[in-house]
């Protein structure tokens, strides 16, 4: 039986059933009219309609934002006679979700109209009416300098820390960046501490750059985990090559305890006994930024590796990926978005436990949200009805070594 381990000690070629060709196309379609949701009352007492077709993107289709790779130099040429804006290490990540389209049906960084309707809806609209979840800003902030450099130009360069041209954002809209409100309508507080505004917010520039993005160097992190960064597309030719006729998705931030495994393997076998034949677990840690003291990627795809060769997962029935995004520890508002992402990966049902991407309050001594808000808030999401989700039934796990060591999940 294939092990996720053989993927740690492999070198430069990776495992054909994990890494597979990176698509390029760009392509949208408008969205589709949504069906009743599995949690909808409506649909409490009938049996689930069991489907063996993976769940369509937002929009209908993935928008993937690569230049065609004949046409990366041109592309780079032309950037080098446009202003540059330089990428911070989460802008980074921002250019790699927009890229691989775990935010579609999205173009580019946001214009004030799509940053509007996030803040106050959680949501955007689409042309044909329909709605589709959007519930953190994906934005670029730029200074007086760059916003007095690139003039009456509608086209930028965006740079790394290397100056090497890595995208280029068109039909440019600059609107301005008001900080206080973004903080609060995201987080619920403003209070001093929170570690992404910290990171990534306090100190940013007071404009806001939105437009069509057109990546012309793919991110890579050269940090010997890249084989594990799945895209969407990518995704769904694996579970489509597994046959897979359900996905379920299980997002962390921190190692995987006994009580987590419990909770994916009841998953499954609860998806079994609704009728799926092949349910197919996805097990997708978060990559992207996270605070100083949470555990570093490295080390817990190491610990993901053990338990799927020790066999507490099954290999057989488990993907494991990393989700890049930037983690913004904005509790409920936040977890919309890690279940909207997984939408557009394949995944039509989502686990939630206890207090999904919260933290404890930075200044007073407690919990800045609620333990269960996470769980109630994605079963009412607008845009979200197509997803299916699993609350945890579990509230604790008690280790078999020391029974009083008990651990909420």
């Amino acid at each position: 039986m294939a092990s996720i381990s053989t993927l740690f000690t492999k070198t430069p070629n990776p495992s054909p059933s994990l890494c597979l060709p990176r698509t390029s196309k760009s392509h949208f379609t408008p969205a589709f009219r949504l069906p009743i949701p599995l949690h909808s009352k409506k649909r409490t007492h009938q049996k689930l309609r069991v489907s063996s077709a993976l769940i369509e993107p937002d929009g209908g289709k993935l928008v993937e934002l690569f230049v065609e790779e004949s046409l990366r130099d041109v592309k780079k040429r032309e950037a080098l006679r446009m202003p540059r804006i330089k990428l911070s290490r989460i802008d980074l990540e921002w250019v790699h979700v927009l890229s691989e389209g775990w935010a579609s049906p999205l173009r580019g960084f946001m214009r004030e109209s799509e940053f509007l309707q996030t803040l106050h809806f959680n949501s955007l609209r689409l042309d044909d009416g329909s709605f589709v979840n959007m519930s953190v800003p994906i934005v670029l902030a730029i200074d007086d300098a760059d916003k007095h450099q690139i003039g009456d130009s509608t086209k930028v360069a965006l740079v790394d820390s290397k100056d090497n041209t890595i995208a280029i954002l068109s039909s440019i809209e600059i609107y301005k960046h008001h900080k206080e409100e973004r903080i609060a309508r995201t987080w619920g507080t403003t209070a001093p501490g929170l570690p992404y505004v910290d990171q990534a917010i306090a100190k940013s520039g007071n404009w806001l750059i939105g437009g069509d993005l057109e990546v012309v160097e793919p991110v890579k992190y050269n940090d010997g985990l890249d084989r594990f960064r799945l895209s969407p597309a990518e995704l769904r030719e694996e579970f489509t090559r597994r046959n897979a006729d359900a996905v379920f998705a299980f997002q962390l931030r921190n190692p995987v305890h006994n009580g987590h495994a419990l909770l994916m393997t009841d998953t499954r076998r609860r998806l079994l006994e609704m009728g799926y034949k092949n349910p197919v677990l996805l097990l997708h840690p978060l990559g992207g930024y996270t605070k100083a003291d949470d555990v570093p990627l490295s080390w817990r795809m190491k610990q993901h590796e053990k338990v799927l060769e020790d066999g507490v997962l099954d290999p057989e029935t488990t993907v494991v990926s990393i989700f890049p995004s930037p983690m913004h520890y904005a509790g409920p508002t936040e977890v919309q978005w890690h279940a909207k992402a997984r939408i557009n990966a394949g995944a039509n049902f989502y686990i939630v436990g206890r207090d999904p991407a919260g933290m404890g309050h930075p200044v007073e001594k407690r919990d800045l949200y609620d333990a269960d808000h996470g769980k109630k808030v994605l079963s009412m999401a607008p845009g979200l009805e197509r997803l299916n989700i699993l609350p945890s039934r579990y509230r604790n796990y008690c280790s078999s070594y020391e029974t009083q060591n008990c651990f909420p999940i």
